[in-house]
């Protein structure tokens, strides 16, 4: 059985903990996880083990170095580091750090995932031009203060997003649809009608199983499609390297 083991990590002088999922064999990629403005809860670490299980090494970054007790807590602790652009993405950056740093990560294709504020985290990072194949947003927040420059997103980009989310209006889907297209990202946007928010979150009462079900089924696809792409163009460049003048 798969269980979540702590990875001490920092950023800067705060000391961090993510919770790392190990696949049984040798995994297919390294997939960070976003979790929500309450940091890992039950459903976030389900959907980790859930990736280990499919052969990913996953981790659940820590947003605050604590957990926080409430909503209340959890907004003070976010307002900490969200407001900031350059701040929240240093915090984002220490859990690349951490992934990528691990020996059973060398080599391996980077994705990111998140929920909610890890949605919006995933994205922050991939318009920053992370180097992710893919990343993925469950629900998550779309705008942003620094928008992307023109050919910086080298990541394919999923987003998954209840159309009845009162959290990101329509005006906000459609302003990011237009950023993507500015910045010249490969973008797929999956609505789903009349789902609200969180709606991957089998504790929360917005919970859709077909919307989860749906969502997590279109993130596999998809990573097993630029998985594909990735094995390819590296096997094209050690035929190259092994090619004789």
């Amino acid at each position: 059985m798969t269980v979540l083991e702590e990875l001490p990590y920092e950023d800067g002088d705060v000391k961090l903990t993510g919770l790392l999922a190990r696949p049984v064999g040798s995994p297919r990629a390294a997939v960070l996880v976003f979790p929500t403005i309450f940091n890992a809860t039950k459903a976030v670490k389900d959907k980790a083990l859930s990736l280990a299980e499919d052969g990913y090494l996953a981790l659940i970054c820590d947003f605050y170095g604590k957990q926080p007790g409430g909503m209340e807590e959890a907004r003070q602790f976010a307002a900490k580091i969200r407001p900031d652009p350059d701040i929240y993405r240093q915090r984002l950056r220490a859990g690349i750090r951490a992934l990528s740093g691990m020996a059973e990560a060398a080599g391996l294709p980077l994705a990111a995932i998140g929920f909610c504020m890890g949605g919006q985290a995933a994205l922050e990072l991939a318009r920053e031009g992370a180097p992710f194949v893919l990343v993925t947003s469950f629900h998550g927040i779309l705008n942003t203060d620094l928008p992307a420059e023109p050919g910086k997103i080298s990541a394919r980009i999923l987003i998954c997003h209840g159309d009845a989310d009162e959290l990101v209006p329509r005006k906000q889907v459609i302003a990011f649809w237009e950023e993507m297209d500015a910045a010249g990202a490969n973008w797929h946007f999956h609505s789903y009608s009349g789902v609200p928010h969180s709606f991957t979150n089998t504790e929360s009462p917005a919970y859709d199983s077909s919307a989860d079900r749906q969502s997590w089924a279109a993130m596999h696809s998809l990573l097993d499609e630029v998985l594909a792409h990735s094995d390819a163009a590296r096997r094209t460049n050690q035929n190259e390297g092994h090619g004789h003048g």
